[in-house]
């Protein structure tokens, strides 16, 4: 499939690496500007360099996405250092829980909510009218196969994935006739960095994850980013308050 965009510049959050990456990566490869963003500046700046190493355009700022100032700033310097916004990956996220529901922290749950619910609508409070200036563009979340279902053992992390879908569906509807359409993406187990860590520490996960979709394996950061980069082209013109479900077939159990 080619796909195809009306507009030139994307922004990602959570870009220092794994599905980040592997989009911003995408976005510069389908000719778009890019502004690469997140806490970890190493990881960050080293995305947007490989962007410009392969001939395009990226710059990397710094952003922490729980904080109302710093996504202000952020929006302010993508249009300094492009002119506009056209597309948005808002993928920051977190995950940190440990046990079950009753032996989780306030401060677990304090983070998730603050980074992967707040992060989310602070982006798109500040992405929108940028968007609406212009006539439109695409938002795209990151929520995750526990934001359509139960997660045991990750009830909160679950509980900041439904919450995204629910910030999505209802930004869907509110700016449907604007021409922003906001959708989500919904990835089940990912060969991320994060994943290989916890396989090296208890390789049965690997074996358990493996096992857990339909398809036999876990998702690659490549085929996130696919399905990001359909949801915010001229293709997807139709598709708006959608929670894509990326996974190997697990919801389909």
């Amino acid at each position: 499939m080619s796909l195809s965009f009306s507009g030139q510049v994307a922004l990602v959050t959570g870009g220092a690496a794994g599905i980040g990456r592997a989009t911003a990566l995408a976005f510069a490869n389908e000719g778009l500007k890019v502004v690469v963003s997140d806490v970890d500046v190493a990881g960050g700046e080293g995305t947007a360099e490989l962007i410009r190493a392969a001939g395009g355009h990226a710059t990397f700022v710094r952003c922490d996405v729980t904080r109302d100032a710093e996504v202000k700033a952020l929006m302010a310097a993508t249009v300094a250092a492009y002119g506009r916004l056209d597309y948005a990956f808002n993928n920051a996220g977190i995950e940190i829980e440990k046990g079950k529901l009753a032996e989780g922290t306030e401060a677990e749950f304090d983070a998730l909510m603050g980074v992967n619910v707040k992060g989310v609508w602070l982006c798109m409070k500040h992405q929108i009218p940028l968007l609406l200036a212009q006539g439109g563009g695409a938002i795209v979340n990151t929520a995750s196969v526990a934001g359509l279902g139960a997660a045991p053992k990750m009830s909160i992390y679950s509980a900041s994935k439904h919450a995204v879908i629910g910030l999505t569906k209802s930004a869907a509807v509110e700016y449907a006739k604007k021409k922003i359409r906001v959708n989500a993406v919904c990835p089940a187990v990912i060969d991320t960095d994060m994943f290989r860590r916890a396989h090296e520490a208890d390789p049965k996960k690997a074996e358990y994850a493996a096992a857990m979709h339909p398809v036999g394996r876990i998702g690659k950061v490549e085929e996130i980013a696919t399905a990001v980069l359909y949801l915010c082209c001229d293709g997807a013109a139709f598709t708006t308050g959608h929670a894509l479900a990326v996974d190997g077939g697990a919801t389909a159990i």
